[in-house]
């Protein structure tokens, strides 16, 4: 059977990708929606109660912070956000992809993160004092952000998430969730650095939206932007 060739494949899934974003925004109430309830997902309640286990097990991470890459090198596309040493990802999973060495590293974490129904990434994100990452949108809203508060400033004010014009802070232990598809930036005008745990999950969607954001994830787990970080981790360049 003949392939089709690449260009045409990328075409599609680009189609493909905000055919489903369209449905999700206009088949659903909080299709729009930029900030969600943590009350509306029971398992946040979970690793916020554990979040001191897991700010020990990143207390050891930190211990070896040279070794953690940039999130550029886990990520190239990612360079015209950010392209020096201030934004550090410790990388628990690659859209669906466990990296076996680092969750033995923080077991604790890791089988926290593996009560999060539908997850996909996830990593510790740490930022460095002074570091601004400028306005950027994640490829598609069927997967929500989490973040949960390990390390803040004490100048909460300034350290800062803006998601379509309405900003936040974090809160020590306490959870954030948000639709990166909107444009959003952060900004640690701090002396201090800022550590969450970061996850992609599904988005809880009705059948048979739930479907179709099952069958494109799986497609965009088989795209370069997730193979290459999964391809880097197995040879152990990262």
């Amino acid at each position: 059977m003949t392939r089709l060739p690449r260009r045409v494949v990328d075409k599609l899934f680009v189609l493909a990708l905000r055919f489903a974003a369209a449905l999700i925004r206009r088949g659903t109430r909080d299709g729009r929606r930029r900030y969600f309830d943590p009350a509306a997902f029971a398992w946040t309640r979970m690793l916020e109660q554990a979040w001191g286990d897991i700010r020990s097990e990143l207390d050891e991470v930190l211990k070896q912070r040279e070794s953690i890459p940039n999130f550029q090198e886990v990520s190239p596309e990612q360079l015209s956000i950010t392209d020096d040493d201030r934004w550090k990802s410790f990388v628990f999973s690659v859209f669906g992809t466990r990296i076996a060495r680092n969750c033995r590293r923080c077991p604790r974490t890791a089988a926290l993160l593996g009560a999060i129904p539908g997850l996909h990434n996830a990593m510790f994100s740490i930022l460095a004092p002074g570091k601004h990452i400028p306005e950027h949108r994640g490829p598609y809203n069927g997967l929500l952000r989490y973040h949960l508060a390990l390390k803040v400033p004490r100048q909460r004010s300034a350290c800062v998430i803006e998601v379509a014009g309405e900003l936040r802070e974090w809160q020590q232990g306490r959870t954030l969730i948000f639709d990166d598809s909107h444009l959003h930036s952060v900004r640690n005008d701090t002396a201090e650095e800022r550590v969450v745990l970061f996850a992609d999950f599904e988005r809880p969607l009705p059948w048979p939206l739930a479907v179709v954001n099952r069958l494109v994830l799986a497609w965009l787990a088989r795209t370069p932007l997730a193979r290459g970080p999964i391809e880097r981790f197995a040879k152990g360049i990262l």
